[in-house]
């Protein structure tokens, strides 16, 4: 999720759980609410980089204020995975492990997004729990540990990968990790170097002032480093020409469809966002008064839940929930916040997730049954975040103001 996003953890990590031995529909149930947490730093960080851009917010304020719910959010999955599993059973067999495996988690992620930035969140929380989990199942073991007749995975030795290729590929994931975070992180000009400004004034006749947008560009941005960072491993990997030439084109003809669609969606969050539009649905809004708290999560899980996608969602909702908490009085980085995670949390039934994350399962064309099973869950989750943003609200609203 923290490097592709768009449903393809689903479609990595089923299939190993199926070998395994894991009934196909489990592993797609496992897979999906194991990837709440981690969906709005996805894809090194899109949503929030979106978020950022169209409520005007500063990226590290709207990363940080994400990070305090999301760090919330993320205690619960570990024990819903267990009861999945195996029922209560399973639950009171693996708590140690589940406590320790959210709160690593959070460590890694909580303090990359709220003192560097949404880069690479995900990818520290997730090599650090996995690393602390590591450790830990050396000292301890479930006292019952129950073997999967049904696995399918090879038992041969030679089957492994050699220690080069191992070595290969975690050299290129912390290649990535050091080029992006040196080149994104606070101490760095590189983000904030503007070649060229565009910027155009308007009287608002809602605002009875004078309004101004501005665009600023700036080739040396985020997904620059993207670019730089495959361009060190690629040594690393030792890939032939003809296979990254290979690799180009397939990846071109599998996301020249999300390429468009991320062109248009943002577009038209644009033109919703400066029509005035989101302001006018602000001001409805505001007759909820402090109770648009509970509604907030809910926008972003419905639109996430059509649209299939966390970064569209805030594209199109988070200048609306900003102006909702601007008219209303409440803090201005929590009810985009809410919107973030309420999308992430509709995941596990957008349409979209469905179709990649079944795609090297049986159950291509079959998307329906997966949202059903899936659908209780995500309901389960979201009426835990709704909590967490009243409480948040009632006892440390400050935290989530600049």
């Amino acid at each position: 999720e923290g490097l592709v996003g768009f449903g393809y953890p689903w479609a990595l990590v089923s299939p190993v759980l199926i070998a395994i031995g894991f009934e196909e529909l489990t592993a797609l149930k496992v897979t999906a609410i194991a990837n709440n947490a981690p969906v709005s730093y996805g894809a090194l960080g899109t949503p929030i980089i979106i978020l950022s851009a169209v409520t005007g917010l500063p990226l590290l304020f709207v990363s940080s204020s994400v990070a305090k719910v999301v760090a919330i959010l993320a205690l619960l999955p570990p024990w819903v995975l267990a009861y999945i599993v195996d029922k209560w059973r399973g639950v009171r067999d693996v708590w140690p492990f589940a406590i320790l495996a959210s709160l690593s988690y959070i460590a890694g992620q909580y303090s990359m997004a709220s003192f560097i930035g949404p880069y690479l969140a995900d990818i520290s929380g997730s090599l650090i729990s996995f690393a602390v989990l590591l450790g830990f199942l050396r000292v301890w073991r479930p006292k019952r540990i129950t073997s999967l007749a049904k696995s399918t995975a090879p038992s041969d030795p030679g089957y492994m990968q050699n220690r080069s290729d191992v070595l290969k590929f975690w050299l290129s994931i912390i290649a990535v990790i050091i080029v992006v975070t040196l080149w994104t992180g606070p101490w760095s000009p590189l983000t904030r170097t503007t070649i060229a400004t565009l910027s155009l004034k308007a009287y608002s006749d809602l605002f009875h002032k004078v309004v101004a947008v501005s665009f600023a560009f700036n080739p040396a941005v985020a997904g620059t480093s993207i670019l730089v960072s495959w361009l060190v491993t690629l040594p690393i990997l030792g890939a032939k020409p003809s296979t990254i030439r290979q690799a180009i084109v397939r990846s071109f003809k599998q996301y020249w469809g999300g390429i468009l669609t991320g062109v248009f969606v943002v577009g038209l969050a644009l033109v919703f966002n400066y029509s005035g539009m989101a302001y006018s649905l602000a001001w409805k809004a505001a007759n909820l008064s402090t109770l648009f708290i509970v509604v907030s999560p809910i926008f972003g899980w419905i639109g996430c839940a059509l649209s299939g996608s966390n970064t569209s969602t805030n594209a199109l909702f988070g200048a609306f929930q900003a102006a909702v908490a601007k008219v209303t009085g409440l803090p201005i980085g929590l009810t985009p916040s809410l919107n973030s995670v309420g999308a992430e949390v509709a995941k596990p039934v957008a349409p979209q997730t469905l179709s990649a994350g079944v795609s090297t399962t049986s159950y291509v064309r079959k998307e329906g049954i997966v949202a059903r099973n899936n659908l209780p869950w995500t309901i389960l989750i979201l009426v835990y975040l709704i909590i967490i943003g009243v409480v948040y609200y009632l006892i440390a609203p400050s935290i989530f103001t600049p």
